[in-house]
């Protein structure tokens, strides 16, 4: 009995009771959707704050702002070099196995809703409006929106500014502190919460979609689930070993919140948790302030397979010529539009939307062959988000000198004990 204390053990309860009521009842599973709902907005509340928190606090006690910049210059430059593979490994393993090949679907019309969306997205898919997307009307509209891109620029210009205005003893600086310890404490109530909102959120996407559709779009899924498992398991681990970590030791210390986000399709309710996991497994508090929210708005590898193997399939199984320099092409601009966001499930599917409104190279209608299996994929997604910024957290906590080694053994070693889960 002890082990159903444990917060996964009482995730993955949920999720297999959630499968069975979406196979044997889909209607009443289908009610079941406010319930993930809920738990999703619950943690969306206190994302902004608790980025403002731990960015300031990081920045406010950093002794050199020199390091911050060298930081930043390669949070950067990893990001874009990962991601970019990430998009590379999308798009060779859907030419090498054409998952669409043979459906001819050539005659689709593009759905409303769709069209709409794509229009909307894609009116704005510019770089000069992606950077200045990124500045707030005002210092509290960053957090009214939950824009989290915004609430990262705030952040540092607020920590930058505090390093250099206060002393280390500031009263705001203190205030910040505690506050941030009230928001974790309100988490760990939140927490109490996880298995119910991850049985609401399963049992609605099983019971909205049945089997029919998994059938028809198995090889597409099967493809997106073994590139996502290529890519953590080969590229990110070959980063972990680069670096001096074990992929497999960092994913048991992050195991409740595998289960998490593999129950919502949402990458941002784990936020909260990570922040505290990775500065108790021993990176820098200024690191882990500084590239876990940024990764939520630039590094999304997972983000970046899902549109090269969507945008593969549309072309294929439209029946539309796409050759390579067209894909090349298509490579360059998703560096671009797979950027910014959130990392809420169905946000991939609104930037292929745009990035295929903007671009016209392939036929909008090809949307509607995802639309059934988007809540799938983007379970894929948001896991492979969600690891690809653990990762980059600890190799660049690494390679900037920001790592306690034996923080780090201690939490992996506290992280295999057959403990009762501990609440923050």
């Amino acid at each position: 009995m002890k082990h159903l204390k444990k917060l996964h053990v009482q995730v993955i309860l949920a999720l297999l009771l959630a499968v069975a009521l979406g196979l044997g009842a889909p209607q009443t599973a289908m009610a079941m959707k406010p319930l993930g709902q809920g738990f999703i907005a619950l943690l969306k509340m206190l994302l902004a704050p608790i980025v403002f928190c731990t960015v300031v606090h990081g920045i406010a006690h950093a002794r050199d702002l020199g390091r911050l910049g060298r930081l930043g210059f390669k949070t950067l430059v990893y990001f874009e070099v990962v991601s970019t593979l990430a998009m590379a490994v999308g798009f060779v393993l859907v030419n090498v196995f054409e998952p669409g090949a043979g459906l001819h679907a050539t005659n689709l019309a593009e759905p409303e809703p769709i069209a709409r969306a794509a229009t909307a997205a894609g009116e704005g898919l510019t770089f000069a409006n992606f950077a200045l997307g990124m500045i707030p009307h005002t210092l509290v509209d960053a957090f009214a929106r939950g824009d989290i891109l915004q609430v990262l620029v705030v952040s540092i210009l607020a920590g930058i500014a505090l390093n250099q205005a206060v002393g280390a003893d500031s009263v705001i600086l203190r205030g910040i502190d505690e506050g941030q310890k009230v928001l974790f404490k309100i988490l760990g109530y939140i927490m109490r919460l996880a298995p119910i909102g991850a049985f609401g959120a399963m049992a609605a996407a099983v019971g909205s979609y049945g089997g029919t559709t998994l059938l028809y779009l198995m090889k597409l899924v099967v493809l997106y689930y073994a590139a996502s498992l290529f890519f953590v398991f080969v590229v990110l681990g070959a980063i972990c070993w680069y670096a001096g970590f074990s992929l497999m030791a960092i994913l048991r210390l992050i195991k409740d919140e595998l289960l998490l986000v593999l129950g919502t399709a949402s990458g941002e309710v784990a936020f909260p948790r990570l922040v505290v996991k990775l500065k108790n497994a021993g990176c820098d508090e200024m690191v882990v302030g500084f590239v876990l929210p940024a990764g939520y708005s630039f590094n999304l590898d997972g983000t970046s397979i899902y549109m090269a193997i969507a945008i593969g399939f549309i072309a294929q199984a439209t029946d539309t010529p796409f050759s390579l320099m067209q894909q090349v092409g298509m490579l360059a601009v998703l560096m671009l539009t797979s950027k910014g966001g959130t990392t809420v499930a169905g946000g991939a599917f609104i930037k292929l939307a745009a990035t295929l409104q903007t671009l016209r190279q392939l036929p909008l209608g090809g949307l509607g062959l995802l639309f059934g299996i988007d809540r799938l994929l983007a379970t894929a997604t948001a896991t492979v988000n969600m690891v690809g910024n653990v990762v980059a957290v600890f190799a660049l906590a690494r390679w900037e000198g920001g790592f306690d080694q034996e923080r780090y053994r201690a939490a992996i070693a506290d992280a295999e004990k057959p403990s009762p889960e501990k609440t923050t």
